[in-house]
């Protein structure tokens, strides 16, 4: 019987194959993301400083990265290759926080471990353009979001089940990450096919221009950037539900339930953007983000963080699957590992500044003007991307 249009199976392979290996290559790393805040404030001796450099550092190591090995994969038409090699040093590189003693040490592993997911997200992200129809890439886009936030959910899960059986254990549950890990790299290399090379790829130099991706693209980059200039790292909001009461044991359970609606919204949104067209839902996403973070800054009690974490995963789900299929519009047919590359890159350069400056004024002035910022970058984003039609 031939599968449903709505149903994962009805999905190409190659994005069958990268969607489960998203969800296993989450479960490692949501196994030790929501603990870290906690533990290198109070373990290790860290402060939000700590952390804003920490978590910028770590998500713009991999900038240039994510742009050359785009740009190359284009050249290359090779893609399961960085693909491999960045799920590899990942795996390898995220267990290390268990055996950290100082601050630097979670800086070099989460390093490391970003610098993998450079290696691989626009390999990874053009490969799913190449292997999908135009009219069904939201849809691809967002089965593929939706596993890795479904997998964002189960290892929360499993580090409060670890923590319920072996108390205040953090360090052997960030060290038993490797095993998720080792499975993704297991499947990538079974399962994954490479894309058919073309002969105008093979030929065509390597270049990191972003000229011949037009001027619609490097606006929507533009609109990208000040947004991403005011989005820190969702490491803060975890800050702040400890600020308004949430138990350190419960975060788990938090970060668990957030990730929860972000995978059933993807599924969701990713049929609407091939319905509706990506503009529309990342600027509505825009909107929602600064919404809750001017609630965030007005929040006072312990239940406003459960309501606002879901209203969150709202953003996420509307902006996720439309952000690269809009991405993917704008690109040429041979420059979507350039295009991704860029998108990425854009991402990265700015996320260093966003989580420094969030984690500076975090410190010296409080939540209120912290998040403040977030929310007014988020409607200069928002602004600018309506125009994008436009750009010439």
């Amino acid at each position: 019987m031939k599968p449903d249009a709505t149903h994962p199976a009805s999905l190409p392979r190659n994005v069958r194959v990268l969607g489960y290996a998203s969800l296993l290559n989450d479960v490692a790393s949501e196994m030790i993301y929501p603990l870290l805040p906690q533990f290198l404030l109070t373990a290790i001796g860290g402060t939000k400083l700590h952390l804003g450099v920490i978590e910028g550092v770590a998500d713009s190591a991999a900038s240039l990265l994510k742009l050359w090995s785009g740009a190359w994969s284009d050249r290359a038409r090779r893609r399961k290759a960085f693909i491999i090699a960045g799920y590899s040093l990942a795996a390898a590189a995220r267990p290390l926080v268990g055996v950290a003693a100082a601050p630097w040490h979670v800086f070099a592993a989460r390093s490391a471990d970003r610098i993998g997911k450079g290696l691989r997200a626009a390999p990874r992200d053009a490969l799913i353009a190449d292997s999908t129809p135009p009219e069904s890439r939201g849809r691809a886009y967002g089965f593929n979001r939706a596993m890795d936030h479904l997998g964002a959910a189960i290892g929360p899960l499993l580090a409060t089940a670890f923590l319920l059986a072996w108390p205040g254990q953090y360090r052997a549950l960030f060290l038993l990450s490797i095993v998720p890990g080792l499975a993704v790299v297991a499947l990538i290399a079974l399962g994954l096919r490479e894309t058919r090379p073309t002969a105008d790829a093979a030929i065509a130099p390597p270049s990191l221009a972003l000229a011949p991706l037009g001027g619609r693209f490097r606006w929507f980059l533009a609109a990208l950037v000040v947004f991403t200039l005011g989005n820190a790292s969702d490491a803060f909001l975890l800050v702040r539900a400890g600020e308004l009461g949430v138990p350190t044991s419960l975060l788990p359970v938090l970060w668990c339930a957030f990730h929860v609606v972000k995978s059933g919204g993807s599924m969701v949104t990713g049929r609407a953007v091939d319905r509706l067209g990506p503009r529309p839902m990342i600027i509505a996403g825009w909107l929602v983000y600064a919404l809750v973070y001017v609630a965030f800054a007005a929040a006072s009690q312990t239940w406003h963080v459960w309501a606002l974490f879901g209203a969150y995963a709202l953003f996420f789900a509307l902006t996720e699957p439309a952000e690269r299929t809009l991405a993917a519009m704008l690109a040429g047919k041979e420059k979507k590992g350039l295009a991704f590359g860029w998108f990425n890159f854009a991402v990265g350069v700015a996320a260093l500044p966003s989580s420094v400056i969030f984690g500076g004024i975090y410190e010296a002035w409080g939540a209120a003007a912290a998040f403040g910022w977030g929310a007014a970058l988020a409607l200069v984003a928002a602004a600018m991307l309506a125009l994008v039609g436009r750009a010439r």
